[in-house]
């Protein structure tokens, strides 16, 4: 048995560990309310860990770099002013009775269509220019979080807290019926992206060897980047914004995969962050009393991730 595949079966114990705590630690009273609601959170909770993880290395395998994340081009901003712009032009009340598959609707085709437009820039550079792509995306990224802040400063003080509200990530509050809608995305994806594992393989060789052997390079990159750019936008919709989480699962992978194949990468990065997230949510909940918020921490240890990962880079160039 290879020391992956020893990984992956002490990462899917946990998982299943956790579970069975996050389900039944201090479960009283009608079991049925009880196992309902957690079995609602923890069906969120690892939906946002197969998008974010897997997302998140699919994006580095395509850019050939292990500091960029989706957020980290302005995809989450553009959800913020999204949400804002929704809240200023219907008020609170009506942002609140939109119905959810219209608005899951509406910033799944924002996202991907603006995903898209982002990537055909380096698609038009033969997928040599990463630094032009970065900096338009950070350039939008600050475009709309300016016009974000503006809006917020403009409208009324309660539709304000409406705005904040929708853009914070929780893992408490989970709209049913968009975790419907994302899981339905989710279990779509699987088997596609599953199947693309060998020529996400080649895509790590770079792009004349993508082309020598055959693979279509510009079609089959903008393939997998619609791929992404559906699981962060279903990911945000569900849960809220999530920055640097991605980023933190990517590393752990690369630590502990001992290989570049995407067959074992690819269920580490969702075990990894699996684990994460409902073995930290059930610390938060049960021994913490909710003292803390699991996305804060998370974002946090993720932005000290980046910047260790920013030097080291420095340092090897």
């Amino acid at each position: 048995m290879s020391q992956s595949t020893k990984i992956i079966l002490i990462l899917s114990a946990l998982l299943i560990l956790s579970a069975a705590l996050f389900l039944t630690w201090n479960a009283q009273g009608a079991w049925d309310f009880v196992l309902s609601l957690r079995a609602k959170k923890l069906a969120a909770l690892l939906l946002v860990a197969y998008a974010v993880g897997v997302s998140t290395l699919l994006f580095q395998t395509i850019t050939h770099n292990p500091i960029l994340t989706p957020s980290i081009l302005g995809f989450d901003a553009l959800y913020v002013f999204l949400q804002t712009a929704l809240v200023a032009a219907l008020g609170g009340l009506g942002y609140a009775q939109l119905a959810p598959l219209g608005k899951f609707s509406l910033e799944l085709a924002a996202m991907l269509g603006g995903s898209l437009l982002l990537f055909s820039l380096l698609l038009k550079q033969g997928g040599r220019d990463l630094a032009r792509m970065i900096l338009i995306g950070v350039v939008f990224g600050v475009l709309f979080r300016s016009l974000s802040s503006l809006l917020q400063r403009m409208i009324d003080p309660e539709e304000f807290t409406a705005a904040q509200a929708a853009t914070f990530a929780s893992f408490n509050s989970v709209n049913t019926q968009m975790l419907a809608y994302s899981g339905v995305l989710m279990l779509i994806s699987v088997p596609f992206l599953w199947r693309e594992r060998h020529r996400l393989d080649v895509h790590l060789l770079g792009r004349a060897q993508v082309i020598n052997l055959g693979i279509h390079y510009q079609r089959h990159t903008l393939w997998i980047l619609f791929w992404i750019a559906l699981l962060v936008a279903s990911a945000t919709a569900t849960v809220g914004v999530v920055s640097f989480f991605g980023l933190l699962v990517c590393a752990l992978v690369n630590a502990f995969s001992g290989s570049l194949k995407h067959s074992v990468r690819l269920p580490m990065a969702f075990l990894i962050a699996a684990v994460m997230l409902v073995l930290g949510q059930t610390v938060f909940e049960h021994l913490l009393g909710m003292k803390a918020v699991l996305s804060v921490v998370i974002e946090f240890v993720g932005g000290l991730v980046f910047l260790w990962l920013v030097l080291k880079k420095g340092k090897a160039v």
